[in-house]
């Protein structure tokens, strides 16, 4: 199977609203695939097509092999899905809810022991099996979450703003898990607004009004999509001054970042240029997804109809 995740012109629409406009994107077997794009964009309405749980409008696609439209109920039993509101039940233990979810998904209970030790594992709850959901920290419920989202051993996990409302360090100790599943084959497909998820997924896909506006890698994001010379300088009212550096002939935009302003310049050589004006040093600096992202959002509002 040469791609584990295919679509051709997937569309979802809600009336006269159209949330997913004619998406085409190809998943191979054990890529992270990120899916990023602001709230609205479309992004948990395709992760829902996919998983066979709201039919498409129009388009085709496949999971596994499957179609989206005539076999969703065989694309369910193959695949692991976890949102951002994954349910578990806080008056029931981690083992219980781990059994609970092992029953959903069919193993057998000569397997289930094994399954639900090794998922305690993964989710480092060792020790804390008869512990109540409700009891854990907000980092422990979306280890064991994932735990129940992949007890089956899906061979395609999607994963819906899975991180949001975790700390930092349980971000990262999350994606490191993910790393792992999808080395030993798992293919994952994520949706995050945080860039520093989306640095450690193999392949991007950035969505805006339900379109589909830029698929590659990272580094080919990064090199591709911001053209110029990228720089940062400090000047005070940073905000205010953004829409003044960019009526200069030689800056293409501006974006701010905290205390800082992200300028792209026609060039190098127009550093100095933008010194002598600001009084401010720029320092050139490498694009990151940060700016792939907004640069990305503003083409998009100015080519919109």
């Amino acid at each position: 199977m040469e791609y584990a995740v295919s679509t051709r012109d997937l569309t979802r629409k809600f009336g006269d609203f159209t949330a997913v406009d004619r998406l085409t994107i190809r998943i191979r077997p054990g890529e992270i695939y990120g899916f990023l794009g602001p709230n609205g964009s479309g992004k948990s309405t395709t992760i829902r097509m996919l998983c066979g749980i709201l039919e498409p409008t129009s388009g085709s696609g496949t999971v596994l092999g499957y179609d989206l439209a005539g076999e969703p109920e065989k694309i369910k039993r193959k695949i692991g899905y976890m949102s951002q509101k994954f349910s578990l039940y806080d008056d029931l233990t981690v083992y219980e809810n781990l059994d609970f979810y092992a029953g959903l998904y069919g193993i057998s209970r000569r397997e289930r022991k094994e399954r639900i030790g090794e998922m305690i594992g993964m989710a480092m709850l060792t020790g804390s099996e008869n512990v109540l959901a409700g009891n854990l920290s907000g980092g422990w419920k979306q280890r064991l979450a994932l735990g129940c989202a992949i007890i089956s051993r899906p061979a395609v996990l999607f994963l819906d703003e899975p991180t949001s409302g975790v700390s930092p360090a349980s971000r990262r100790h999350f994606f490191k898990i993910i790393r792992g599943l999808a080395s030993r084959g798992t293919t994952v497909m994520v949706t995050t607004h945080f860039m520093d998820e989306a640095e450690r997924c193999h392949s991007i896909a950035f969505i805006s009004e339900g379109r589909l506006i830029a698929n590659d890698t990272p580094e080919n994001l990064k090199k591709n999509v911001i053209k110029g010379c990228l720089v940062e300088i400090e000047i005070p009212g940073g905000i205010n001054r953004a829409a003044d550096l960019e009526k200069l002939p030689y800056v293409r935009e501006c974006s701010v970042h905290g205390a800082a302003i992200h300028v792209l310049l026609d060039g190098e050589q127009y550093v100095r240029d933008l010194e002598a004006y600001t009084g401010a040093r720029a320092g050139v600096i490498t694009p990151s997804l940060d700016d792939v992202f907004i640069s990305l959002s503003r083409k998009r509002r100015r080519t919109a109809p």
